[in-house]
């Protein structure tokens, strides 16, 4: 195998880590130029088209928000991507990581996922400079659109 196979593999084996499935529709909220490009490539591999943008018109499967300290109100984001995703879906957060700039507090996203009606499930590396935090509604509980 290259090495560029095996850049390529090591992008889409993350994104399979994270739960990303062959087929999905992952919508893309909060692009700008500081995201993790290799983990959005990678998730593009692993479910074989590219990202769609905050303009699409139907429902997600999962929406990938990129979300800094200075962006907002992450309640209203979340709130926002609820209305996004079918029912089931999920809210992967990305967030910088400590120390850098728009670093997000942890207790901060944990407040803002339970006011929003999310779990979270599952928080993993989303690169050099990201965090993830998976967020799920909870079992039984409707989503909203």
């Amino acid at each position: 195998m290259s090495a560029t196979a095996d850049h390529a593999e090591e992008r889409t084996n993350t994104a399979a880590r994270l739960g990303f499935e062959p087929g999905q529709v992952v919508q893309e909220i909060g692009y700008d130029d500081d995201v993790e490009q290799e983990l959005r490539e990678g998730i593009e591999a692993t479910i074989g088209q590219e990202l769609v943008d905050e303009d699409y018109d139907d429902v997600a499967d999962v929406v990938l928000l990129w979300f800094r300290d200075e962006d907002g109100d992450l309640t209203d984001a979340l709130v926002d991507a609820i209305g996004l995703i079918e029912d089931g879906g999920a809210v992967w957060l990305m967030t910088p990581k400590t120390g850098r700039d728009g670093y997000v507090e942890p207790s901060d996203i944990n407040e803002a996922a339970q006011t929003s009606g999310l779990a979270q499930t599952k928080s993993i590396s989303g690169g050099k400079d990201w965090t993830g935090s998976r967020l799920v509604t909870p079992k039984g509980a409707k989503t909203k659109r």
